[in-house]
């Protein structure tokens, strides 16, 4: 079972889970997207082999417990950063990065800027080149500059029900959402006003230039690279997914079917199937 931990950076608490705390510094760690936690990797670190330590990082992407403390920089780059960060204060090395959605982008950047402890990386589906935000979700950037309104856009989902809309979550998944899965990331976004300014704040900063700058540093990541894409999903296209990895000299690509954008959650099995056999 993973310990749930904390480390005390400049920009403030990052919380994360550990299978094996204090264990071999070439971890296996995940990053997840707006607006949802580390849960999202929860069946799929359940199924990675015991040889592997699993790290799942908690960001200010809008469902964390702690809130990152003022004059914080909460852009994308600044979050992105972030992971960096925890990787140099828990003296990790030989890390394997695997990211998904928005995390996918945050952790292209690492690869681009900050790749010294990287070993791997892995993308599942995830923001890349201008599908930043992708094209059905771009609302969420207009209304998190309005004050108040990143709220009034997620506050419908208190209605399961609704949690099934394309411009929700049934264009990421595709199998429904667990009911206290969903509640959890609602009521955590919902439930606390600094939690809320930091995923508004890194919401209304999303820039498409930050993900074609961050492409164009790939090419120096010569580090092996899997991309584990569902060409099913209609959110992240596969035509992005084929540019990264032209970009990125050591990689191959793994389609997994009967699974969308949220494939940690639809295909955890085959998920944790294709890290293992990729991590030596």
């Amino acid at each position: 079972m993973a310990i749930r931990a904390s480390v005390t950076l400049p920009q403030g608490t990052v919380e994360y889970h550990d299978s094996d705390p204090g264990g071999r510094p070439d971890a296996v760690v995940f990053v997840h997207g707006l607006l949802v936690d580390g849960a999202l990797w929860d069946g799929v670190v359940e199924r990675m082999p015991p040889r592997h330590r699993c790290i799942v990082l908690e960001l200010p992407l809008g469902c964390h417990a702690v809130p990152l403390d003022p004059g914080a920089d909460r852009t994308p780059a600044g979050v992105a950063a972030l992971i960096a960060d925890v990787l140099e204060a828990l003296d990790l090395d030989g890390v394997t990065l695997v990211g998904n959605d928005t995390g996918g982008a945050l952790c292209q950047w690492v690869a681009a800027h900050r790749p010294e402890r990287l070993a791997r990386l892995v993308l599942t589906p995830c923001d890349s080149y201008d599908e930043f935000l992708p094209a059905i979700f771009r609302p969420l950037q207009w209304a998190a500059r309005v004050p108040g309104g990143l709220r009034l856009g997620i506050a419908p989902l208190r209605i399961r029900r609704l949690r099934r809309l394309p411009i929700a979550f049934g264009r990421l998944a595709k199998r429904p959402i667990p009911d206290a899965l969903g509640d959890r990331w609602v009521n955590a976004f919902l439930g606390d006003r600094r939690v809320r300014h930091d995923a508004s704040a890194f919401t209304a900063a999303i820039d498409t230039g930050f993900t074609n700058e961050v492409a164009a540093g790939l090419p120096a990541f010569t580090k092996p690279a899997l991309l584990i894409w569902a060409p099913e999903n209609r959110v992240f296209s596969t035509a992005n997914c084929d540019r990264l990895a032209a970009a990125l000299p050591d990689s191959r690509v793994e389609h997994v079917d009967d699974a969308y954008a949220f494939v940690p959650l639809d295909q955890p099995g085959r998920t944790a199937e294709l890290i293992d056999a990729f991590v030596p």
